[in-house]
């Protein structure tokens, strides 16, 4: 509301918030004004940096003093900016008889008998002034309000069960005033949680609304429909994986762990927090699936490898410490489950062109041998990533390759990783020397079962790593006899590998592809056949 000085001849200006210009009259203010009163005493030209409601809530008021306190209509959308921008400028009863911050006390009074979707308006419209409308009481009135009306109506919109260990689901035990308040700006979240978690009996319920606020939140970040930054929620965020650890493994699943976690690491919480959150899913990890540990990086790469390496060890360190399972069976059967998970996931993010040799054996030589009853899934993970990277070097090549234990591979795997071009030669010779001894072994051991009924025959399967031990003292010996046949057979195809594979590292050294290996090495090779 701007007036011409020439038609009306104001003699004051007053810039407000550093945006808009009002020429008024001074006297006119200043009846109903106590700051005016004073400020007018000094100049005529007034600035107000950070007024209630900027430059409408100024004319508002204007509006109010012109027409001798009759003409504004109060109503609950503008009840809050005209009661910050009274207490602002002082229009108080001991400046005029029924005043613009008396007759707002009068119409607040009311707010008892507000609709919740009232409440929720006038509290979003406090957003661009919240410090001072909490200064002067209003964000208590309308919180009281707000929190009372969810008292008296606590019952839940969909079906939830009311056993303490049921795990969390954004999508389920969801209160009917989640979504509503999902309009409202983060600094008003916060002050509502010290409303409603004075009770901790509303811990649970609270710890819901924050997670499923703050993916409303990503969402509308994602959208660009809300211009905050992470920070505006980290103390919401921290406050929601509190509310998590403190309920911990009893109240959310695995899965759900690691939804929380994809949603609180977009908020900017505190690394303590975050720490803590991990330890938590460390501690469940072998209840995890392949999609649960395909995070996305933080600076943009399409795999989280970190993330994935500390819950590796965090699992280990659980599950060799008390907290875990005190049973030895349990704990192995918990790595296996956790190792095969871990192979699963290197042949997932082998083919990433962004992942690099030392971040794939760091997952691979994040767990113990013991962890893996067969490294096929290994080997399969590093031919994926060969093929997927084939500009690597011959070093390169043979260092990724370090994390097999070729004693642990079975002989259909050997012989593709004997035929494979991929694999470095002297890595073939390793793994075709580590196999034979083993074959020998083995024969051996069975040869003389018949005359130990105690000695324990280890069965090969030539597709599937699988390992079982019989007492050879119940067996019939046509079933001995087939035992033994099937190791000769296994003999005879490891013979035949390791007589091609010597008649190409000849050709090759012939050819000059590689060195011999007495110059390359330092020592010979040894003799396979």
């Amino acid at each position: 509301m701007a007036f011409p000085e020439e038609v009306c001849h104001c003699d004051l200006l007053i810039h407000v918030n550093g945006h808009h210009s009002f020429f008024l009259h001074q006297k006119v203010l200043a009846r109903y004004s106590g700051r005016l009163r004073k400020d007018t005493k000094n100049s005529s030209r007034i600035e107000f940096e950070d007024f209630p409601g900027g430059p409408d809530g100024f004319e508002l008021v204007s509006r109010f003093c012109y027409s001798g306190g009759e003409t504004v209509r109060i109503t609950v959308p503008n009840v809050s900016i005209l009661h910050c921008a009274a207490a602002f400028l002082e229009m108080t009863e001991k400046i005029h008889p029924f005043n613009l911050f008396h007759q707002t006390q009068i119409f607040l009074e009311g707010i008892w008998v507000w609709s919740w979707h009232e409440i929720l308006s006038a509290l979003k419209s406090c957003e661009p002034f919240f410090d001072f409308a909490d200064s002067c009481g209003l964000i208590t009135r309308l919180m009281d309000s707000l929190v009372a009306k969810i008292f008296q109506n606590p019952d839940i919109s969909s079906s939830s069960s009311s056993s303490s260990s049921c795990s969390y689901s954004s999508s389920s035990s969801r209160a009917w005033w989640f979504e509503d308040m999902t309009v409202l700006p983060p600094r008003t979240i916060e002050k509502f949680l010290g409303y409603f978690g004075k009770n901790e009996k509303n811990s649970a319920t609270l710890t819901k609304f924050l997670l499923h606020y703050l993916k409303r939140a990503a969402q509308s970040k994602n959208s660009g429909e809300i211009p905050r930054t992470p920070s505006d929620y980290s103390g919401i965020a921290e406050r929601a994986v509190q509310g998590v650890i403190l309920r911990g493994k009893t109240g959310f699943s695995c899965r759900s762990l690691f939804w929380v976690l994809r949603i609180v690491s977009g908020f900017g919480v505190r690394r303590d927090w975050r720490e803590k959150l991990e330890t938590l899913i460390g501690g469940v990890l072998e209840k995890a699936t392949l999609d649960d540990l395909l995070v996305c990086g933080q600076n943009g790469s399409v795999y989280d490898v970190n993330l994935v390496v500390r819950l590796i060890r965090l699992f280990i360190d659980h599950n060799n410490s008390g907290d875990g399972d005190n049973d030895d069976l349990g704990k192995m059967k918990k790595m296996i489950r956790v190792g095969r998970l871990v192979d699963r996931y290197l042949g997932e993010i082998s083919p990433d062109q962004s992942l690099r040799i030392s971040k794939f054996l760091a997952i691979a030589e994040s767990l113990p041998d013991d962890a893996r009853d067969c490294f096929d899934g290994v080997y399969r993970a590093i031919d994926i990533y060969l093929e997927s990277h084939p500009t690597l070097s011959f070093e390169e090549r043979s260092r990724i390759c370090r994390c097999l234990n070729y004693e642990k591979l079975s002989l259909e795997a050997c012989k593709e990783l004997a035929k494979n071009p991929r694999i470095p030669p002297t890595v073939t010779v390793q793994a075709l020397t580590s196999q034979r001894p083993s074959v020998t072994t083995n024969k051996e051991h069975s040869s003389s079962s018949s005359s130990k009924p105690q000695m324990e025959m280890v069965l090969y399967n030539n597709t599937k790593c699988d390992y079982s031990s019989d007492n050879a003292s119940g067996e019939k010996s046509e079933d001995l006899r087939l035992n033994l046949q099937r190791m000769q057979w296994r003999v005879v195809e490891l013979e035949k590998v390791c007589k091609e594979m010597k008649g190409q590292m000849t050709k090759m050294v012939k050819t000059g592809i590689i060195m011999p290996p007495s110059s390359s090495y330092g020592r010979s090779l040894p003799r396979l056949c």
